[in-house]
């Protein structure tokens, strides 16, 4: 056991336990406005970096990191997407969306969506696949903090697992939006340190770049070519392609992300929150995947890939600074599980059980039942990690590909296509949804060359445009709505 990090890392757990009980104080978990989106008062540099470290999760120190060691620097693909997807993500829907939701009293991205295509339906079919497929991912953040955690303390993976998911639940129980948003902009910085330092150390011990390269064409040549290992992928831009949206477009239909833009002090604060986000990315994002790559030299008999930026910062570091890098890496995965969690106790909540199953539910009992299904869904994810399902990487491109699928076209065109209807949306989501997680299933990756999220994608949209094309005179706008987002278009 490191003693000298288990210190830091409970220093640091003791910190965001603080803020979870400020945002308390404050009366951040008092209504639902205030719970489910800090009373809608969150300003550039909180929403920049909490978009953003919700966003990363712990994939980029665990599924990253095995990416860039097992296929080397084709890894890097996923990364050029991601530098750019939280500006993209914030210019093309984050203004308007603040103003629109606001006009149509959304709390929720999903209650946006239907109040955006009125249908029961499409609430109802976007918050459980939502409550699904945010489910998956938050399994993974879990599996990747019992991981770390077991790491670094020697304890059992069950008792490590428990810390980790035990943590998370009680600040986002605790503060609802705000606690997690605060906690994430903490966790952001804490990320952007603990990866910078093991990355330095790894360039000292193998003597920079350049040199680190040489020795890699000497272990394979193929690692360093942009196709992967093998050249396993060369001219298979379909994969390509999907490799970069997953992490930049895709940013747009994930719910818990977007729901940043709904708790914006106000609509102009996403332009520098842009600026904001694209700055820490181009420090951050694509580390990971590089450490991966140096872990191809310096950790030639690393038995689990998952653990290479872990197993870096074991071999490299002095003791005391390995402390600031778990903390890295469990702000990484504490940043995105507690944001996961409380969008899917809100969803089950108030887009499910509110809407459909107890329509008269006051604030306070909204409040009650989204913690209720919080603490629940922790339980249950607990249970289930602890058999250590498919790997981090594996489940994160899944539920980001399905969810970016599904919802991508419906987010984009609500604020910018006015003939964008509820059968098309419908249509859309169903479509992405289920091409999405068809694909690798029924092995279209290989016969076709696509990635699932390109084919996902591409089906929504197209789906999108004919049916709502097709069923313009039977399923019109209604003029209220058309009326709302030209003022939301009107927003500066």
């Amino acid at each position: 056991m490191n003693t000298t990090a288990v210190l830091f890392l409970g220093i640091y757990f003791s910190i965001v336990l603080g803020i979870g009980i400020w945002s308390m104080r404050i009366g951040a978990g008092k209504d639902l406005e205030g719970y489910l989106l800090g009373g809608r008062r969150v300003g550039p540099l909180v929403t920049a970096l909490t978009l953003q470290s919700t966003s990363m999760s712990g994939y980029m120190f665990l599924g990253a990191g095995a990416l860039g060691f097992a296929e080397g620097y084709w890894a890097l693909w996923y990364a050029a997407g991601d530098i750019g997807g939280g500006v993209l993500n914030l210019s093309v829907i984050g203004r308007r969306m603040r103003k629109f939701s606001q006009l149509l009293t959304s709390l929720t991205s999903i209650e946006y969506l239907e109040k955006r295509y009125p249908s029961a339906a499409v609430r109802a079919i976007a918050g459980t696949l939502t409550v699904f497929l945010l489910g998956c991912y938050v399994l993974a953040q879990f599996i990747a903090g019992g991981k770390g955690l077991e790491l670094v303390t020697g304890v059992p993976y069950w008792l490590a697992l428990l810390i980790a998911v035990s943590i998370i639940l009680l600040y986002t129980l605790l503060g609802g939006y705000l606690a997690v948003a605060y906690t994430d902009a903490l966790q952001s910085v804490v990320m952007l340190i603990g990866i910078g330092w093991i990355l330095i150390a790894a360039l000292i011990e193998l003597g920079g770049l350049t040199a680190a390269n040489e020795s890699i064409r000497s272990i394979d040549s193929t690692l360093l070519s942009v196709w992967g290992r093998g050249l396993g992928y060369e001219g298979e831009w379909g994969i390509v392609l999907g490799a970069v949206l997953i992490f930049s477009v895709g940013y747009m239909g994930w719910p818990h992300v977007v729901t940043r833009h709904l708790a914006m002090r106000r609509p102009a604060t996403a332009r520098q929150a842009g600026a904001y986000a694209t700055g820490w990315n181009l420090l951050f994002v694509s580390t990971p995947y590089i450490l991966g790559i140096l872990a191809i030299v310096i950790l030639p008999d690393l038995d689990d890939p998952e653990l290479a930026i872990m197993r870096l910062a074991e071999n490299l570091l002095p003791a005391a600074v390995t402390g600031v890098v778990m903390a890295a890496i469990m702000a990484a995965i504490m940043s995105t599980a507690d944001s996961l969690l409380l969008q899917t106790g809100t969803v089950a909540s108030r887009d499910l059980y509110q809407r459909f199953l107890n329509p008269g539910a006051t604030e306070r009992q909204m409040v009650r039942v989204s913690r209720i299904l919080v603490l629940a869904i922790g339980v249950i994810g607990y249970y289930i990690a602890l058999s250590e399902p498919p790997t981090v990487f594996s489940i994160v491109v899944f539920a980001t590909s399905v969810l970016g699928s599904a919802f991508l076209p419906a987010y984009v065109c609500a604020v910018w296509w006015r003939k964008a209807n509820t059968p098309g949306a419908l249509g859309s989501m169903i479509a992405g949804a289920s091409i999405a997680f068809a694909w690798e299933p029924l092995a279209l990756v290989e016969s076709t060359g696509w990635h699932p999220m390109l084919a996902g994608v591409f089906g929504s949209t197209i789906v999108m445009i004919v049916v709502s094309l097709a069923t313009q005179e039977r399923s019109p706008v209604p003029a209220e709505i058309l009326a709302a987002m030209d003022e939301a278009a009107r927003v500066r």
